[in-house]
């Protein structure tokens, strides 16, 4: 049975950042990925392709590279987060589509993301969407424990006060949607190529499927993409 996404209900929109505000096919996430691993190769003082491989088994390990590295190394994490987000986002044109998406969505939009407030300030000041935002709630808040686990969610909550059943939680790592649904969340998965994010897709904690964020978007506020993409999958 389709069932509609209840928008009316919705009194808080929770977002992730790293290919969930942009998507996945978009690259922009691998000016991080690139610093990530030339941080690891410099740490360990391994070629990139071994500061690959230990990377990966890192983030599989421990939901991202930082906390492995913190549990493993004793890493203080602060000279880390600043030089992965130590990107260049001039390129990034204005989203004046996804900015008029946000204006008429109902209710109050934060950002719950495992990177750090100055990197999604950085993205959403380059697309012009700051503004949208009540919340920017970061890897610091969650004192570097990332989601999905527990701690890193009871933290969010703490700090926005928000009820979960009139909440909705829209990311692109399936796998970090499993709380945000045992909360009473909606939950929302954006499709990926990325076998780590599509982990846990097919489990009834996922609610929502879009191929993208504006593809969920343009039909729950009224508008028309430039670039027409698939609507949205409704799973009950």
């Amino acid at each position: 049975m389709t069932q509609t996404f209840p928008v009316e209900e919705i009194r808080d929109w929770i977002f992730d950042l790293d290919n969930t505000i942009y998507p996945a096919r978009s690259n922009l996430f691998v000016r991080v990925a690139v610093r990530i691993t030339e941080f690891v190769a410099s740490h360990f003082d391994v070629p990139q392709d071994e500061a690959r491989v230990i990377q990966k088994d890192l983030f599989q390990r421990y939901g991202t590279t930082m906390r492995g590295l913190i549990v493993e190394e004793g890493l203080e994490p602060a000279e880390y987060l600043h030089f992965v987000h130590d990107i260049d986002v001039s390129d990034l044109p204005r989203e004046t589509e996804l900015d008029a998406m946000l204006a008429n969505l109902p209710g109050c939009k934060h950002i719950f993301t495992n990177g750090t407030v100055s990197h999604a300030e950085n993205i959403l000041n380059a697309y012009g969407i700051r503004h949208h935002f009540e919340h920017i709630f970061d890897i610091v808040g969650a004192e570097y424990v990332p989601k999905p686990e527990a701690h890193a969610f009871a933290k969010f909550m703490e700090k926005t006060g928000i009820d979960p059943h009139g909440a909705v939680m829209i990311e692109d790592m399936a796998r970090n949607l499993e709380p945000a649904a045992a909360m009473g969340m909606r939950t929302v998965w954006l499709t990926s190529d990325y076998e780590w994010a599509a982990k846990g897709a097919e489990e009834p904690y996922v609610h929502f499927i879009g191929e993208d964020l504006k593809s969920f978007l343009a039909p729950l506020t009224g508008q028309t993409l430039a670039n027409q993409a698939q609507n949205a999958d409704i799973r009950t």
